[in-house]
């Protein structure tokens, strides 16, 4: 396997891309479009190997080959010559469409173009390329460095070739796949959880209990190690809020319905731990 991959996209996910492939010995460029974007995503990941220096969980050589191994850049045909693309930009289906046109004219014949959205169809994103055949799926999940799942879903074009690739990328990385045969709006594991959030706001904006209690119920009981309101300040309040709304457009399933609570929340700004406050208060 060659060991060239590109992240478009140097926010919190793209970032973390970036550091494992680095880590695991993959020459990474980082893509996004401004320098503060760029030097933002390259503080994380200097911060995020200095603590796994600090535990013991990895060595100071290997922390400066895997920082050696990272290049940035804003130019978009950087990303030409990569063995595996891995877009990871704010999850909107124009956003993504826009870049996976610009990917096609630039990148490889042979180039894995991989998708990290956490809900949109995999056949809607592919759909505006010439190889459909090569789109593929690359849901990873945050923080990257610790969480160790990857979903991989094809789209209705995505070749066998292309599914294994992205499995031996994932792979090579340390994480375990699950395979989305179907490409329904959500895939697995945002679906079932877009499902818990909305049910979990819907008893939190009715008054039937705390967001603590909530939280602390599906803890204990259910034996989570997040409880659902947790893990939407953790991922971002507009990020669920999109993905809800997005898997509703899909479905028409009105269980998927954003409540009116998450769409104040993202209107007031109140994102979660990205900005101090959403279902809780971060100092």
């Amino acid at each position: 396997m060659s060991q060239r991959v590109a992240v478009v996209g140097a926010g919190l996910m793209g970032s973390g891309i970036a550091q494992v492939a680095a880590q695991a010995g993959w020459r990474v460029v980082l893509r996004d479009i401004t320098d503060e974007a760029l030097a933002r995503g390259r503080a994380g990941i200097e911060e995020s190997t200095a603590r796994l220096v600090e535990k013991g969980q990895l060595a100071d050589d290997d922390r400066d080959a895997t920082l050696a191994r990272l290049t940035t850049t804003r130019d978009l045909d950087a990303v030409g010559d990569a063995d595996v693309v891995v877009e990871a930009v704010f999850e909107q289906v124009e956003a993504k469409q826009e870049l996976f046109r610009e990917l096609d004219r630039i990148c490889r014949p042979d180039a894995v173009l991989g998708t990290n959205t956490s809900a949109i169809p995999i056949t809607t994103i592919a759909s505006v390329t010439a190889r459909p055949e090569s789109v593929v799926g690359t849901h990873f999940f945050s923080p990257v460095p610790v969480m160790e799942l990857c979903e991989l879903v094809r789209g209705r074009r995505t070749s066998d070739a292309t599914l294994a690739a992205a499995r031996a990328f994932a792979e090579s990385l340390g994480k375990t796949c699950v395979v989305v045969n179907r490409d329904v709006a959500g895939f697995i594991t945002t679906r079932l959880i877009s499902a818990l959030v909305v049910e979990a706001v819907l008893l939190y904006e009715s008054g039937v209990a705390s967001a603590e209690d909530i939280d602390t119920a599906c803890r204990l009981g259910f034996g989570h190690r997040m409880g659902p309101l947790a893990t939407t300040d953790l991922t971002g309040v507009d990020i669920l809020r999109h993905a809800t709304s997005n898997i509703y457009d899909e479905t028409g399933d009105p269980k998927f319905f954003p409540p009116e609570t998450l769409s104040r929340m993202v209107a007031a700004g109140e994102l979660g731990r990205k900005t101090g406050r959403g279902f809780y208060t971060y100092s």
